[in-house]
């Protein structure tokens, strides 16, 4: 797939970058997403019983246990074409920073 030019030259002269993703970018690799309505892991799994601190203290077992199980999703497929061009794009920019930092640009 061939960029406009206009994108090309903003990205290769931009101070900073940031993409933004979600659970879905991975969904066409295989892996579920949160949220979606049939095969979303919150329509299967209760979010409160997995993801909270909450949760972590009240069954330690099972939280590790899901994070577990999720891991070795991950484990089982390929990056996708979104994966892999968000992997070239992070080549290219010289400087890449954490959240902490980019919250201070603010």
């Amino acid at each position: 797939m061939q960029l406009p030019k206009e994108v090309v030259k903003a990205v290769a002269e931009a101070k900073h970058l940031v993409v933004f993703t979600g659970a879905g970018v991975s969904a066409e690799s295989g892996m579920p997403t949160f949220r979606d309505a049939l095969t979303g892991l919150w329509s299967n799994f209760d979010p409160m019983r997995l993801a909270t601190p909450e949760a972590f203290l009240h069954d330690p077992p099972l939280v590790w246990g899901w994070y577990e199980w999720r891991r070795q999703l991950l484990l089982a497929i390929e990056p996708n074409p979104a994966h892999l061009a968000i992997a070239q794009l992070a080549k290219k920019v010289p400087k890449r920073l954490m959240l902490k930092e980019v919250r201070n640009l603010a």
